[in-house]
């Protein structure tokens, strides 16, 4: 038993001694994981005092939401180097460089090389292949008078005469207008003014004058050159002539023109697209890539009948041969000569005759894309864009443009370079290769990458022309980027000295000045039109855009674009000696651009004010009404209805607003969730049906007029089609589309409220 009662001892012992060492062991593993982890909390915090956080719940750096350092926008601006901008121009325009030629496609590949060499982190150069126009070059076209013979008492010139040695160059193409059929037509002329549906009605309405048949003589100006076709094709005129009228390009004095001053001499044409469609004929709505399916039939927009640009030293003779009434006093311009409705020649048998050789092909033309990755937020895109090709030498359009693009991503690439800065978001700058034509570059593009774009892209940014005259900044855009454009024309200093010796120091003064918007308080912005390569963003994605430029004071000068408009005399010459002496115009709007950049693509909350946006849609809807409101209630619209969705979108932009000064933007979820209720609000008007009639015009606020492709309009699907039934256009069929289409905008005025009604109660109860 002692025995016994020994062991059992001995067995207790052991277990106890037992238990009592995996006590011990386990408590100094509890210890030494316990110290590890203080040991990391203390390295983290104590040694790592820069990673600190003022969320510890989401466990953020401090750094990823860091506010944007207002030092970058000095450096930004005060790196513009206007010599620089002058050197990049003289080299752009060294040789003429139309769209789709080896030319082009040089300066596509230095364009290149320059981002490449000045920091940009990835550069493409992107082919399309897309259907181009020319002349034939061995058989030029022309315009011209004969008499009851056939035989010739005046024709125009083939080519525009040398006036200084800079056009002297080989490549120069001559006059032509893009896309006409050819053809070799006779008849008699008729004068329709500008050739707007207002000329041709007043026409119809108070003269005997039919343009049926005839040819019709208009000149540039007001509307952009393919309406002024459409307009007299649908007439059924089997010709037209354009030309720019000293009343458009000159101040009066027919003498004191280039290569003395920026005046158009008689012996300029301006070159241009009578193209109506939208990117490459051939391949409507989708991009022009080397595999896609090409059309075998011709695009519906392609003009019917031939047309050619003169010089207004031939449009004289013209007029002058010309019999009939005497035009109404808006109708004459400042040629020396009776203008005449014509419909017949003062020499009985004369006939003007236009000869036209031009032709399509398929050729390929590029775009050159360079990227800035951000550091932050790399997936969404800041565009900033000009196109390159020109008509021949292109020294203001667009390569006034491209010369201060290009000081603007060395400015921004040599500062990443050095390891200072890096912007929150990307910055993609863009070089198309073929805007001249139709936008085709852009637009190619566009197509391309939609889904892309519609989930990433910010805003796009163009300089289409950095100066087309120098008394002050000229801007067109959409509403959510007045915020920005303001913001920034405030930082640039004023390059005029008149207007800084009258106070006006910055570059906001002196636009407000010129351009005060009635009750705003505030410079004019207007809605874009079509004419240049923001529309495709607007229009298929609904991205916010801007185009700015010094121009003219349009108070002070009636011109119907900057005198020398698509000619051969738009020189690096006339730029440097006459238009922009020392390039500080061009220094400024590129200020303005490159800090517009910044901005949106280094804030943590995008810059836009949404407010801006509905009272835009505010002013849209007083328009429309204004002129349709009776004759939309007249016919069981019920007008009650949209003024109620746009004040219910007003209303909840307004609490969208409050909430937004109070957002927490050390919270990286909120801040991504605010700046995708930005990004999407106006894309809630794109409709992917859609404009009546228009379905690859897909912004159903924004979008130009269908009667001109330059300029902005209100509720452009409504306003069309009671425009037509205004005019006895098909009414019934027209008021079909009215009653759908008005349902349409309802929806999308509905949804864009959504977008950025709470997160979590976007939804509707009915």
């Amino acid at each position: 038993m002692e025995e016994l009662h020994s062991s059992t001892e001995n067995v207790y012992y052991r277990r106890s001694q037992s238990r009592n060492n995996r006590c011990i062991i386990i408590l100094t593993i509890v210890v030494a994981i316990v110290a590890f982890v203080v040991g990391i909390l203390i390295g983290r915090y104590a040694t790592c005092p820069e990673m600190e956080t003022n969320d510890p719940v989401h466990g953020f750096p401090e750094e990823l939401m860091k506010d944007a350092d207002p030092e970058i926008s000095k450096l930004l601006i005060n790196g513009m180097n206007s010599d620089k901008i002058r050197q990049n121009l003289k080299m752009l325009t060294e040789k003429p460089h139309l769209g789709g030629t080896d030319e082009n496609h040089e300066l596509g590949r230095k364009l290149k090389e320059f981002w490449e060499e000045n920091g940009l982190d990835h550069v493409v150069l992107a082919p399309y292949k897309v259907q181009l126009s020319y002349p034939n070059m061995s058989n030029l076209n022309y315009v011209e008078l004969l008499d009851d013979q056939g035989n010739s008492m005046y024709k125009s010139n083939l080519t525009e005469p040398i006036l200084t040695p800079e056009e002297n160059k080989t490549g120069v193409v001559p006059p032509f207008n893009a896309y006409s059929p050819p053809g070799d037509i006779q008849g008699v002329i008729v004068y329709v003014n500008y050739g707007r549906v207002e000329d041709h009605e007043y026409l119809e309405q108070n003269t005997s004058v039919s343009v049926k048949g005839k040819i019709v003589l208009a000149r540039y100006g007001k509307i952009f050159r393919g309406d002024k076709v459409k307009q007299a094709e649908i007439r059924g005129a089997i010709g037209i002539i354009l030309y720019s009228d000293p009343d458009d390009i000159t101040a009066g004095d027919v003498d004191k023109v280039y290569p003395n001053d920026w005046w158009l001499p008689p012996s300029g044409a301006q070159r241009g697209s009578i193209y109506i469609g939208v990117g490459d004929p051939l391949t409507p709505g989708y991009p022009a890539t080397e595999w896609a399916y090409r059309k075998r039939d011709p695009n519906e927009y392609m003009p019917g009948i031939p047309c050619h640009p003169v010089g207004y030293g031939i449009a004289i003779e013209l007029m002058r041969s010309l019999a009939g009434g005497v035009v109404p006093e808006d109708w004459r311009g400042k040629m020396n000569v009776t203008y005449r409705f014509g419909d017949a020649f003062q020499n009985q048998g004369w006939k003007a005759r236009i000869f036209i050789t031009t032709h399509s092909k398929v050729v390929t033309t590029y775009n050159v894309m360079g990227i800035i990755r951000g550091a932050v937020e790399p997936d969404r895109y800041v565009l900033v864009g000009n196109h390159r090709d020109a008509w021949v030498f292109g020294a203001l359009d667009p390569s006034s443009g491209t010369a201060t693009m290009m000081e603007m991503s060395r400015v921004i690439g040599q500062l990443v370079k050095s390891g200072k800065w890096r912007p929150r978001r990307s910055i993609i700058f863009c070089s198309w290769g073929a805007e001249e034509y139709g936008l085709v570059g852009s637009i190619e593009w566009v197509e391309h990458y939609t889904k892309i774009l519609q989930a990433r892209a910010v805003a796009y940014l163009n300089v289409d022309i950095a100066v087309e005259g120098n008394s002050t900044l000229r801007a067109l855009g959409t509403p959510l980027l007045y915020r920005s454009l303001y913001s920034a024309t405030k930082k640039v200093p004023n390059p005029n000295s008149t207007e800084v010796a009258a106070g006006r120091s910055t570059v906001y003064d002196t636009w407000y000045n010129t351009y005060p918007w009635q009750g705003y308080h505030r410079p004019e912005v207007k809605l874009p039109g079509s004419g240049s390569d923001y529309a495709p963003f607007r229009d298929r994605i609904g991205i916010p855009c801007v185009d700015i430029r010094y121009s003219w004071n349009k108070n002070k000068l009636k011109l119907s674009s900057y005198p020398m408009y698509h000619s051969v005399y738009e020189t690096f010459y006339l730029v440097d000696r006459i238009m922009d002496i020392g390039f500080k115009y061009h220094t400024a709007v590129g200020q303005v651009w490159i800090e517009m950049a910044r901005q949106l693509s280094d804030e943590v909350i995008l810059p836009f004010n949404v407010t801006d946006l509905t009272n835009v849609i505010e002013d849209q809807t007083d328009s429309l009404l204004d002129r349709f409101g009776q004759l939309l209630s007249d016919n069981q619209v019920d007008i009650d209805l949209l003024r109620g969705a746009v004040k219910n979108l007003t209303n909840t932009v307004e609490r969208f607003e409050n909430k937004l000064e109070e957002v927490d933007k050390t919270n990286p979820y909120v801040v991504r969730q605010v700046n995708d209720q930005l990004m999407n609000i106006e894309k809630a008007f794109i409709d992917p049906n859609g404009l009546p009639g228009r379905k690859y015009k897909h912004h159903l606020l924004f979008t130009e007029s269908s009667v001109d492709n330059y300029a902005g309009s209100s509720y452009p699907g409504l306003s069309d089609a009671l425009t037509r039934i205004v005019h006895g256009d098909n009414a019934t069929q027209q008021w079909e589309v009215v009653h759908k289409h008005f349902s349409v905008l309802l929806f999308v005025l509905q949804s864009a409220q959504s977008v950025i009604r709470d997160v979590s109660n976007f939804m509707y109860s009915y």
